[in-house]
């Protein structure tokens, strides 16, 4: 018998499948509310149950000694009845609220002076129409709550664009359709009691709103953009109290400003490297930071790490199939499979490659994805600079 910590995970997705590994290595135990039975995380999943019931959600948690997230879907009145009762909740349902919903967090971020885009809160037609007469046209409206990956997106150029959504009676987010130059999103961890540890700012690539690619650290990032971004994350971490992993997801506009884009608070895609290119990975920080546990150094171990994730799988067979000659082509390359049966589109598992020269890591990590059947175009993702560069300065 031990008396390792407890951690309870809600949600049984590819995230909670990463912490496993982490958990063991720190000697804590890691159990998991799954949605159903076959989740990616199922090896630790020790109940099934509805996140949305509060029934099954108090139940699991009276076995655990501290609740955090897979997803960010559980609604508030379930979270406040766990806090209610005295059930350690990290992120807490005060934070949680400003990743739950756009319009919120956009609000709140606006208190806050936090940069972003131009927006407005839009009930009607003729709100939207109002707001493109004043942003060129053309812009993007969100659902507030539910989207993720692309999903309650959209760009509009008229109302009659969004006659569904206007129709549904929910109030939207529109924002201003920004000229960007890349994305980028920065990462930290938070205990309960205020100390905080980065990772360097990332640049990632989109497919169709899903993210494609990550480098870390952000080409041509050291100095002001590396600067000002670790300032967003950290005031936003510590002004919304957020405790766990946070990643701030930003644009790097044409006219060098950096704005907000959207927030997450729990381990997050653009982190995915971390697990073999930092000193401490996302997952292992996460389980720290929600146990009060002292953070790890969060160093880059490679001058440059690529991540591809692995999107849609094999056209034919699977994964198992197609893995050793994804190993045997690119012996550099580490792969992380998520359990997942290929489908288009589906993040079935990422790669991750680490070097000193960025063509050739990326090229690396490129190969793997494609020899593993990834279904992104990644030949029109981002180019970089011949000489690589180094220290994120390229």
């Amino acid at each position: 018998m031990t008396d390792a910590p407890i951690v309870g995970v809600i949600g049984g997705g590819q995230l909670a499948r990463m912490m496993i590994p982490a958990a063991l290595s720190l000697g804590i135990e890691l159990r998991v509310l799954a949605e159903n039975d076959g989740t990616p995380a199922g090896i630790a999943a020790t109940a099934v149950g509805d996140y949305r019931d509060a029934d099954d959600v108090l139940r699991f948690a009276d076995t655990v000694d501290v609740i955090t997230f897979d997803h960010e879907h559980v609604p508030q009145a379930v979270l406040r009845e766990l806090v209610e009762r005295g059930i350690a909740v990290r992120p807490g349902p005060h934070a949680l609220q400003f990743a739950q919903n756009k319009l919120s967090m956009r609000e709140r971020l606006g208190e806050l002076g936090i940069p972003m885009p131009d927006w407005a809160r839009v009930q009607t037609a003729a709100d939207l129409t109002a707001f493109l007469a004043d942003h060129g046209g053309r812009a993007v409206l969100k659902t507030a709550t539910g989207g993720y990956d692309g999903k309650g997106v959209r760009v509009v150029s008229s109302a009659d664009d969004a006659r569904d959504w206007l129709d549904s009676g929910d109030d939207l987010l529109v924002e201003e359709l920004v000229e960007f130059r890349r994305e980028l999103a920065k990462m930290v961890a938070r205990r309960p009691s205020g100390d905080m540890m980065e990772w360097p700012v990332v640049e990632s690539v989109q497919r169709n709103g899903v993210c494609a690619e990550v480098i870390a650290p952000a080409p041509r990032s050291a100095g002001r953009v590396a600067d000002v971004a670790s300032d967003i994350a950290r005031s936003i971490a510590e002004n919304l109290d957020v405790t766990g992993v946070f990643a701030v997801e930003l644009f790097e506009t044409t006219d060098d400003r950096v704005l907000v884009n959207e927030l997450a608070m729990r381990p997050h895609n653009t982190g995915h490297w971390t697990i073999d290119g930092s000193t401490t990975s996302q997952f292992e920080q996460h389980l720290r930071a929600v146990l009060d546990l002292p953070l790890g150094a969060t160093g880059c171990r490679d001058t440059w790490s690529v991540m591809i994730n692995v999107l849609g799988g094999p056209q034919a067979g699977s994964l198992a199939d197609a893995l050793p000659a994804a190993l045997a082509d690119q012996p550099m390359a580490k792969v992380t499979l998520y359990g997942k049966e290929p489908r288009p589109g589906r993040k079935v598992g990422h790669v991750t490659v680490g070097g000193d020269d960025l063509d050739d890591v990326v090229w690396q990590a490129r190969s793997a994805a494609v020899l593993l059947g990834t279904d992104t175009p990644l030949e029109s993702a981002v180019e970089f600079p011949a000489d690589g560069g180094t220290d994120g300065t390229a």
